[in-house]
């Protein structure tokens, strides 16, 4: 039976995204079936715009080079590869509400739900992550 990864994402700078995707793209790949619940400022992770421009921590700026000299996919080829690789991407209805946001301010693809979807999906989880 395949391993179940239950993350949330509640943290929205560069450093989150990568901690969260690069879990999460690896689990995949190692035919794990994972869900990503996306609330607070975690939700910039997927927003349409807002996943490309993530900030960098103060006093960590010297990374974006090395990223870039690395090669190190940047956050949308991320999400695209968690997308093609089955990640269920949720984002978080409550906070949506909240921040007067709609499902279609961010990616395709995701689903929308409150905390009881997440839970659903962590209930039997063999890791759960928060980022």
């Amino acid at each position: 039976m395949a391993r179940k990864v239950a993350i949330i994402a509640s943290n929205g700078s560069l450093f989150d995204a990568y901690k969260v995707f690069n879990v999460a793209t690896a689990a995949a790949a190692s035919d794990s079936e994972v869900a990503i619940f996306f609330t607070f400022e975690g939700l910039n992770l997927i927003h349409k715009e807002g996943h490309k421009q993530l900030p960098i921590p103060e006093g960590k700026e010297h990374y974006e080079e090395g990223f870039k000299n690395s090669n190190v996919p940047s956050i949308p080829e991320l999400v695209e590869m968690a997308q093609e690789l089955d990640v269920k991407l949720i984002g978080c209805q409550m906070t949506m509400d909240v921040m007067g946001l709609e499902k279609e301010h961010f990616v395709d693809g995701i689903d929308v739900g409150g905390a009881v979807t997440f839970l659903d999906f962590a209930e039997n989880a063999d890791v759960t992550l928060t980022f």
